[in-house]
């Protein structure tokens, strides 16, 4: 489904249009997620992975377009894509409906701004009105700045997968599972 579209405005002044990424949107949804992987550890990806499938993007971004419960929140500073918010419905078996999954990613020249925060909480209005009854979350251990903006909109931590990720130094993080259920 397709958001309704929104302005946000960056405490710069500038002015960011929050709006459901399209099919015609894949490349620019791609250069986002390779370059987020590139910035940070954060990512559950790593650049050397490859480059990301454009036919496989172009598929899933119409797959959120037509559902009745899957969206995407997208932010568009001009014709730049610079940040991507995923609420898709967990399974699409009856005992499932009620769940969605989130995932999000931010270039991190626009993290700071607020622009997370207005996402997450179109986001969330968007879930609820779609009857989405809770949304889970997994996270890095160590972001501790994303940590905090979900805490601040409800989200809590209910367990922890032990040595999640393994970075390319050999380092491990464990990932913080979080849900927010919507009372």
């Amino acid at each position: 489904m397709k958001i309704k579209e929104q302005q946000y405005t960056l405490p710069t002044g500038e002015i960011v249009t929050i709006k459901s990424a399209g099919p015609e949107d894949a490349e620019k949804v791609k250069l986002l997620r390779e370059t987020t992987a590139r910035e940070t550890h954060f990512m559950a990806r790593e650049p050397e992975d490859g480059q990301m499938n454009i036919d496989r993007l172009t598929e899933g971004l119409k797959m959120f377009e037509e559902s009745d419960k899957s969206f995407m929140v997208n932010a568009y500073f001009g014709d730049e894509l610079v940040g991507d918010l995923g609420v898709a419905l967990l399974r699409p078996h009856i005992k499932y409906l009620h769940r969605a999954y989130l995932g999000m990613s931010i270039l991190q020249k626009y993290t700071g701004m607020g622009l997370g925060s207005a996402m997450m909480k179109i986001a969330l209005e968007q879930a609820r009105a779609n009857g989405f009854e809770q949304v889970e979350l997994g996270v890095f251990s160590d972001n501790e700045r994303a940590q905090a903006l979900y805490k601040k909109f409800g989200f809590k931590e209910y367990g922890k997968q032990p040595r999640a990720f393994k970075l390319q130094d050999g380092t491990y993080r464990d990932e913080i599972i979080m849900v927010n259920i919507f009372e």
